[in-house]
C-alpha cells in the first residue's frame, strides 16, 4: 500500500517549504501528500463525481449557486446542513465515506498535532465520517465562511490537488481582518482545529496552469475536505 504522506524533516520542511502554524490550532504542511497519493485521490474523485449522488453545483439558501462544484461522501452537504440523501442531485443516497480518505485524514491530524498540539487534544480519537470534494475551475472561488454544520469541534482536514489557489484564513469573530492569505499547492495539507476550528476562511482564486507536471488532472483545483460530523444514522 502506498504511504499516505511524505516524511517531514526535523524542521518540518519538505522540499524547502517549511510547515507553518498559521494561527493557534491551524497548521499548513506543504507537500504532505506524495505524488502517488495525489494521483490516487484525483482518480477516485473522478469516479465519485460520476454518481450516483454525483457532482453538482451547490445552491445557496437564497437560490444563487456557489462558484464551485462538489461531490460528497459519508454525508451529503448543502448549505448549511447534512443529509443522507442527495436530494439536490438525483435523490440517491450519498456514497459511503471512503476508508482510504478517513485513514489519510487521521494521519493528517496526528501529524498536524505533532507540530501544534492545540490542533487536537486527542488526535487518536479523530473519527472522520464525511468528505466534501470540491472542484474549482479557473474562475471559481469560495467566499469567507465558517464550518459550523458539524455537531462537534473536531478538526477539519483539507487536502489540495491540482492547480494552486490563494486561500484566505481569518478569525473566528467575523469575515473582516485579521486574516492571512496563503498559497496552497498540490499535495499541501491544511488542518484547523482547537482555537481556530471556527475561523472564517475561503478561496480567493485559483492559479491556472500551476498543477504539477505528471499529475493527470485536466485543469483546475480539487480540494478534499474531511470532517467529523458528530451525526448518527
Amino acid at each position: 500500500m502506498l504511504e499516505f504522506h511524505q516524511v517531514l524533516a526535523e524542521d518540518g520542511a519538505l522540499f524547502g517549504r517549511p510547515a507553518v502554524t498559521v494561527a493557534p490550532g491551524a497548521t499548513l504542511i506543504p507537500g504532505w501528500l506524495s505524488p502517488e497519493v495525489q494521483q490516487e485521490l484525483i482518480t477516485s474523485s473522478r469516479q465519485w463525481a460520476m454518481g450516483p449522488a454525483g457532482m453538482r453545483r451547490p445552491r445557496m439558501p437564497d437560490g444563487s449557486f456557489m462558484h464551485l462544484q462538489s461531490v460528497c461522501l459519508g454525508w451529503h452537504w448543502k448549505p448549511y446542513q447534512y443529509s443522507l440523501i442527495a436530494d439536490d442531485v438525483d435523490g440517491e443516497r450519498v456514497r459511503p465515506m471512503s476508508p482510504r480518505i478517513a485513514s489519510i485524514a487521521r494521519a493528517a491530524v496526528r501529524d498536524a498535532a505533532q507540530l501544534d498540539p492545540s490542533v487536537s487534544g486527542n488526535p487518536d480519537a479523530y473519527t472522520p465520517d464525511a468528505a466534501i470534494i470540491n472542484f474549482y475551475d479557473d474562475d471559481d472561488r469560495l467566499g469567507m465562511h465558517q464550518d459550523r454544520a458539524e455537531d462537534n469541534a473536531a478538526p477539519v482536514v483539507t487536502l489540495s490537488l491540482g492547480d494552486s489557489c490563494i486561500f484566505r484564513f481569518g478569525n473566528s469573530e467575523g469575515r473582516s481582518r485579521p486574516w492571512r492569505d496563503l498559497i496552497l499547492q498540490s499535495g499541501d495539507l491544511f488542518v484547523f482545529g482547537g482555537p481556530s476550528r471556527f475561523a472564517y476562511h475561503g478561496v480567493r482564486r485559483t492559479l491556472p496552469g500551476t498543477s504539477p507536471a505528471g499529475l493527470d488532472i485536466r485543469r483546475g483545483r480539487v480540494s478534499v475536505t474531511v470532517r467529523e460530523t458528530g451525526l448518527s444514522v
